[in-house]
């Protein structure tokens, strides 16, 4: 394919490839941004299965910004499903639980909760949350790197043939088999595939051994039970069967339950899938960046990978915004696979950990019966009661690169970094929640702009920001110990809410903040 004999139907500044959350997230902050953007799916629908089950403190913290949080909690789950049961079979008693924190009771170092839902509640929400072109039954099958876009060859599954696209950058968000991944030729690290999975979705009717005793996900001996909606409707995971039980689904699943008496069951989907566990060598490849599953694919065991991912949209696109937009040098860019691999690095180390303690339950439990206890009898669980916590993990974030300007301060050293997270203001971390006003969070400042958070606006008012976009917001003395700041002094916060720069004690000079800004996104503005 070259330049000259192609016929380019759309041009837009930024292709989004995969319409599951990431792709769509990315999409709603590309269009806040002003960004010309088309998203195409090679499904021509919304997925029906539905696959992730928790949206955490941190992605709501990103939905509030993006308008949604209230959307999205309106179709999930009552606050008492924020748990986990651990039983034997469906009618048998817990013999161990667990909350997830932050989701089942409020947390302070957060505005908000999170939430137990399904991806496919959740999609139509973000969908709905941009007006930007999305194609569904399009499917990337070619793409050649110009020297400044990249063009796209893309398969309509509705009406046939294909389509050429030209956009300055282009996303891929197009999950764990990634087909631009793999056009790229982008190796990945991690053991790959470790598990083949399958999900059946039915309804039936299992209040009376559920009822009384909610909770998000019941693991159970042979899978997990997993309700759907509020309003009913159930979903099986576990290892995928034999070939000769795919005859009888209803049957299959009884036999799983194991219960004394049997369950009128209606299958409604099936869907086999592989369990993958890796994360891309790079993210990106000159003007194309992979975000969400296509750059790390992560167990589903604790609920991080869609999570991770939306991050991922999060930490890019306001770097896009700002290349597209003249007031960031391409060379910000470079800054994202550095900020977002080693997450999702730990995030996979995390959720792997995740996944081995869970066996580890089902193994103590089955000591435990062994020595002749009693079904009702409890079991000591392998990990602090602050496990599922993973405060640290999702809110204790911190980036170290080009876009962010130490300030020579130690970062906090928690016990434990995966469920302790201690609020700090250092740059790279994420901004801290606090009051700012009457129902209002420090994080609410935040948007589509940089933030400037002073106790003394007036001593910063002389410094020159143009041609970045820069809001500046009071702080009150109250909150200066958490922010690590003297009645005089500042913080830089980037549009995805970690801090840029910090200078305690007030400006050095009239051009402090020209100079940081200049620094992070590589522009000088006196050209």
């Amino acid at each position: 394919m070259t330049e000259q004999n192609v016929v380019v139907d759309d041009e837009v500044e930024v292709l989004v490839v995969g319409g599951g959350p990431v792709g769509l997230t990315a999409r709603i902050m590309l269009e806040r941004w002003g960004v010309s953007t088309l998203l195409v799916e090679k499904y021509r629908e919304l997925s029906p299965f539905p696959r992730s089950r928790l949206v955490n403190v941190r992605s709501m913290e990103i939905l509030r910004g993006l308008g949604l949080d209230e959307k999205v909690e309106s179709s999930s789950f009552r606050r008492e499903f924020g748990q986990i049961r651990f039983r034997e079979t469906l009618d048998s008693p817990d013999f161990a639980g667990e909350d997830w924190v932050g989701v089942k009771t409020p947390v302070p170092e957060s505005p908000v909760l999170g939430v137990v839902t399904t991806q496919d509640r959740l999609e139509p929400h973000l969908l709905g949350g941009a007006s930007t072109p999305m194609r569904f039954g399009a499917e990337l099958v070619d793409l050649t790197e110009e020297s400044d876009a990249v063009l796209a060859r893309i398969l309509d599954h509705e009406h046939g043939g294909h389509r050429q696209v030209r956009a300055r950058y282009l996303i891929a968000a197009d999950g764990a088999g990634s087909t631009v991944r793999h056009l790229l030729d982008i190796g990945t690290d991690g053991p790959g595939r470790i598990a083949d999975v399958t999900t059946l979705v039915f309804d039936a009717d299992l209040d009376p051994w559920c009822a009384e005793y909610p909770a998000g996900v019941y693991f159970l001996t042979h899978g997990s039970l997993i309700p759907l909606y509020p309003e009913g409707g159930w979903a099986w995971v576990g290892p995928t069967p034999e070939p000769a039980e795919h005859d009888d689904w209803p049957g299959y699943l009884n036999r799983l339950f194991n219960m004394r008496e049997k369950v009128a069951i209606k299958m409604l989907r099936v869907q086999h899938w592989e369990m993958k566990a890796f994360v891309a060598e790079r993210f990106r490849h000159d003007r194309i960046l992979l975000a969400g599953d296509a750059a790390h694919a992560v167990p589903v065991t604790g609920g991080l990978g869609m999570n991770a991912g939306i991050a991922d949209a999060h930490n890019l696109c306001w770097k896009l915004a700002g290349v597209l937009r003249g007031w960031a040098a391409p060379g910000l860019l470079d800054t994202y696979g550095p900020e977002r691999r080693p997450v999702a690095e730990r995030t996979l180390r995390q959720a792997v950990a995740n996944a081995q303690l869970m066996f580890q339950v089902q193994a103590r439990r089955q000591e435990q019966l062994q020595t002749g206890a009693e079904p009702s009898e409890r079991i000591e669980l392998p990990w602090s009661e602050r496990y599922f916590a993973q405060l640290g993990l999702v809110l204790g974030v911190a980036y170290d690169s080009d876009a962010v300007l130490p300030d020579g301060t130690e970062p906090p050293e928690p016990e434990d970094p995966a469920t302790d997270y201690i609020p700090t203001a250092r740059p790279g971390h994420r901004m801290p929640h606090f009051p700012l006003g009457v129902n209002r969070s420090s994080l609410d400042a935040l948007g589509e702009w940089f933030t400037l958070l002073t106790p003394d606006p007036d001593g910063w008012a002389g410094q020159l920001t143009p041609p970045w976009p820069l809001r500046v917001e009071r702080l009150t003395p109250a909150h200066l110990d958490t922010c690590g700041l003297g009645p005089r002094g500042a913080l830089l916060v980037r549009p995805d809410g970690h801090v840029a720069a910090r200078w305690a004690d007030g400006p050095r000079t009239d051009s402090t903040v020209r100079e940081a800004l200049e620094a992070i996104t590589g522009v000088d503005a006196t050209d």
